[in-house]
């Protein structure tokens, strides 16, 4: 679940639906009943090999389900035992980035209100760390792991909406800015403010996926579909060689259409990660308040775009840049996916019509994926 208060629009697995009908015919004709020698010389056409099995691992992660889809050649590596380490991988990360356990890094990090004073932090987060200072600097500053104090005052971590003051507001902003109010050293962070916080969830699903792909890879495992709360990383093909197809559920409250099929042709490994608001919003009396804080201004962004997909071959930064990108919105948005390249697609709400938008990374990577409308 992304903590961010994003809600990953549902991503879904195609598995049945582009099976090809193929009936395949074998006539023999004959002219004359088969003599016993020629019945000798016949031979019963070779039986073709065996596809590899499809494999299946679910489970419990983050709050939310998980599960890995893969085959191997051999078939040699069988869920009961790849399990155990991915429930194992998972629990560490737990353990180390997640906000709803006291004992957490992250936690311990955040619980220390002390300022200008070194706190030391393991390499995992730092590097975590220094994901999100890239994407937070090219996102503008939409991108911020330490708006959480301004999600407490609107209420948004109690699922309640509380409008507050603008002097509320710039009080909680004096604690938020990654850029200036943390200073990031060699194996510790220096806090400005003794009660900045850091929220490392809104990249935690990416970056989960993307350590269960590497414990697959360990055991040469090149061909799978590893999800985490609708969040995917997708590499090679399945077993018949058919690329992967995933569904993008339309983004409208109450809706369970799927919209958009993405083929994934198995040239890359490619993490589809997506972000979404149209779900998580509060009407009071006649405006609407989304989830989604721009921590530049301290209040929720007012912009038409309710959804976007990042197709990207890095998990964590395909997580972060679907929260930054949906942050700003498609007009802005799309101007800075096209600066850096990354292939998105904004789904914006306009009286009741979804609009579509591309950057143009979407097109000029095509040989990596094909994007259709579903029917």
């Amino acid at each position: 679940m992304k903590h961010f208060i994003l809600l990953a629009l549902p991503v879904l697995f195609l598995s049945a639906c582009d099976r090809d009908d193929v009936a395949a015919k074998n006539a023999l004709t004959t002219t004359k009943a088969p003599t016993a020698q020629s019945n000798q010389a016949a031979s019963e056409p070779a039986k073709p090999a065996a596809l590899p099995a499809l494999q299946t691992i679910t489970g419990l992660a983050q709050g939310t389900t998980y599960s890995v889809k893969y085959w191997r050649q051999d078939n040699g590596i069988k869920p009961a035992a790849l399990k155990p380490d991915i429930d194992a991988e998972l629990a560490r990360i737990d353990k180390v980035m997640s906000n709803y356990r006291d004992d957490s890094d992250i936690a311990v990090f955040n619980q220390q209100k002390v300022a200008d004073e070194p706190i030391a932090l393991n390499a995992e987060i730092l590097d975590l760390l220094k994901i999100s200072a890239e994407v937070h600097e090219k996102s503008l500053g939409c991108y911020d792991p330490t708006i959480g104090p301004l999600f407490k005052i609107w209420g948004f971590k109690k699922d309640s909406l509380n409008i507050p003051s603008d002097e509320q507001i710039n009080a909680k902003r004096q604690l938020i800015g990654f850029a200036d109010k943390l200073t990031r050293q060699a194996d510790s962070i220096v806090k400005e403010q003794a009660g900045t916080t850091v929220d490392l969830s809104a990249i935690g699903q990416g970056y989960a996926v993307a350590k269960i792909n590497a414990i697959l890879q360990q055991h040469d495992i090149n061909n799978a579909l590893t999800e985490i709360g609708g969040e995917m990383l997708v590499t090679g093909t399945k077993p018949e060689g058919k690329p992967w197809r995933v569904g993008v559920e339309r983004p409208a409250p109450n809706s369970k259409k799927v919209s958009e099929i993405i083929t994934l042709t198995g040239k890359r490994q490619t993490a589809v990660m997506t972000s979404g608001t149209y779900r998580h919003y509060f009407d009071k009396q006649g405006k609407r308040y989304s989830h989604i804080l721009d921590p530049r201004t301290g209040k929720p962004v007012e912009h038409d775009s309710v959804a976007v997909t990042v197709l990207l071959d890095d998990a964590t930064y395909a997580d972060a840049w679907s929260t930054a990108l949906l942050c700003l919105g498609s007009k802005t948005g799309l101007a800075v996916a096209n600066k850096e390249q990354i292939p998105a697609v904004f789904y914006d709400m306009k009286d009741g019509k979804l609009v579509r938008h591309e950057s143009q990374a979407v097109a000029t990577e095509q040989a990596n994926w094909q994007i259709k409308r579903a029917n």
